[in-house]
Parts: structure tokens; sequence; C-alpha cells
């Protein structure tokens, strides 16, 4: 027993001295950050008021280490994200706000079932948008080094439209990663894709009126194509280089024509009706997390769209989710 209680207390002098030597740290890289932020036009008078109260967020550094896309394999992943409860409220939700979807769907060229799909995923409908701290889940994410450059942006641009009175800082509630609003925008995306579209003379997206539509305009700016493939679960034979094997989402790389890969595919009959020359490539989204994984097992062919929604997040486990409960709410509404 007091060996047990010697090593609670070791391991909390540890984590104390830890997250003091990082608040320390954190505080002096707030200062060095001032002078960046005042760099990119930011007034002393906004920095001041808006990072006043910002802390260091030990969470969010566990939370950025252990995220589900680094260690759920894909079935399990897939399964949780696209249950038959979640497309029951999806369901729901679409015909509580049918004349706007539909509208939405008209304007932009995307289908409902998309939009409804990432909704879904992303904060199940509108009910779970986050309630961490987003100045200071950026700042940490900043300070951390692991993607240090990515978030200082992200905290730059926030810092931004709340200078110009875009975002009231007050309401910055969101996810741990910094993504606020009903479809999760991170404030580069919001700078860029948001829009007033019930012309109100403000940007809501934590208002379906705004939000919605502005999902709308993201996906159809970056190249998503109505009515187009997103993927299909393939067999392959043992005869596959490995080469043209694609596990991780930074880069798809050696994309071919279908009519080239068939050769590979046990079920390539199943992809008859597609055009033999449109551009795919093929990815094992298991090997890289699960150990010992078979290497093609699961496999999928992926199109044009697949990539887009990469864009959206960059993990083919959840470009992967997304159009499976997109296809399973078409089938429904």
């Amino acid at each position: 027993m007091k060996l047990i209680k010697f090593f609670l207390i070791l391991f909390f002098l540890i984590n104390s001295n830890s997250y003091a030597n990082n608040t320390k740290e954190f505080n002096n890289w707030i200062l060095e950050f001032k002078k960046r932020a005042l760099e990119n036009n930011i007034s002393e008078d906004t920095f001041n008021l808006v990072m006043s109260n910002v802390k260091f967020l030990p969470k969010v550094i566990e939370y950025d280490r252990y995220q589900p896309e680094f260690y759920e394999d894909t079935k399990t992943y897939i399964e949780k994200r696209t249950s038959k409860k979640k497309q029951e409220k999806g369901i729901n939700f679409y015909r509580t706000n049918k004349d706007l979807i539909d509208k939405v769907e008209i304007k932009f060229e995307i289908e409902k079932e998309l939009l409804l799909a990432l909704m879904g995923i992303e904060t199940n409908f509108g009910t779970y948008v986050g309630k961490m701290d987003i100045l200071s889940s950026l700042a940490t994410l900043s300070f951390d080094k692991r993607r240090s450059e990515f978030f200082t942006n992200e905290l730059i641009t926030l810092l931004k439209l709340i200078e110009n009175k875009k975002i009231d800082f007050k309401t910055l509630y969101g996810s741990w990663a910094g993504a606020f609003g009903f479809f999760q925008f991170m404030p580069s995306t919001i700078t860029n894709y948001a829009i007033d579209f019930n012309e109100d003379d403000s940007i809501d997206l934590k208002n379906n009126e705004d939000a919605y539509p502005s999902a709308a305009n993201y996906l159809n700016s970056i190249g998503w194509k109505i009515n187009q493939p997103c993927f299909y679960q393939i067999d392959l034979n043992k005869n596959i280089p490995k080469k043209y094997l694609n596990i991780s989402a930074k880069k798809i790389h050696n994309k071919r024509k279908l009519s080239f890969f068939k050769k590979y595919i046990e079920n390539k009959s199943e992809l008859n009706f597609l055009d033999d020359n449109i551009k795919t490539a093929i990815i094992t989204p298991d090997k890289d997390i699960i150990p010992n994984a078979e290497t093609l097992t699961p496999a999928y062919i992926i199109f044009d769209n697949y990539e887009i929604i990469l864009k959206w997040n960059r993990s083919l486990r959840f470009a992967l989710a997304v159009c499976t409960l997109k296809d399973k709410l078409k089938d429904e509404i």
C-alpha cells in the first residue's frame, strides 16, 4: 500500500511539474505570438481583449494525440458513425428542415444526403458542437510543436475575423481542434466559404439557415461533383504491387484508370457500370494503424469525390464514413 501511495505521489509531482513548465512556456509563447499577430494587422486592443483569458489546455494535446482516426479499425469507425440511430436522426432532421435543405441542394448542386451525412458525423445534427474554448484550443495547438504553423495561421485568421467583427469572440466554443458550428468550420474555412444566406447581416454557423448553405458552398467551391461516385469496397488479389496501395490520407498517389486496376480486383464485375476511363486510386486504410493488419483487407477503390471529402477532413476513415452514411440516407429519404 505504501509503495502504491509513493508512485501516486510521484506521478502527481511529475505531472504537476510538467503542467507548471508548460504553463510558463505557454505564457512566454503568448508574448511572442502577440508580435506576430500585430504584424498581421491585429490591433493591440483586440489582442488584449480576446487573448487575456486564453489558457494552456493539456487535454487538447491528449485529444490531438489520440484521435479515433489513429486507433479505430475501419469497420468499427464506420459502424459507430453510420448507425441506424444516426440515420433516423438524419431523416427527422431533414423532415423538419425540408424547405431549406431542398433549396440548398438545388442552388449549390450538392446532394442533400451528403450534407446530412457531414452534419450528422460532425455534430450529430447540431446537437453536439463542442464546449471547448476555441481560442485556448488553437493557442495550445499553436504552442505545441506537432502542427504549430497550421494552427498559428488558423489562430491569426480567427483574430482577423474578430477584428473585422465577423464573429463575436464570446460565442467561440467548439471542438478541441478549434472547429466551430454545426459543420465544424475552421477559421480559414469560415473566411473562405461561410455565407450569410438568410441575409441578416451576420454569419451564424450555429443556425441552420447559414450553416447548411455555407457547407454546401464549401463543397461546391472545392469541386464536389453531384451524382458521381465516392468509393466502392473491393476484393484485391495478391498480384497487386504494394506501390498502388494508399495507406495515408496525406496524399493519394499512383492513380490509374479503372481499366488498369480491374486485373487486380476479384469482384470487378460489380464495377462494370462505371466508365473504364475514370481515374481511380486504391486505399487500404487499416494497414497504417492496426498491428498485423492484412495489407489487402479492407480495400476500397476511390474517385475524385472521395478526395473532396479528404479536403474537408484529411482522414481515410472519415471520408469512408461520410460517403457510407450518405448512401444509407439516400435509401431512406
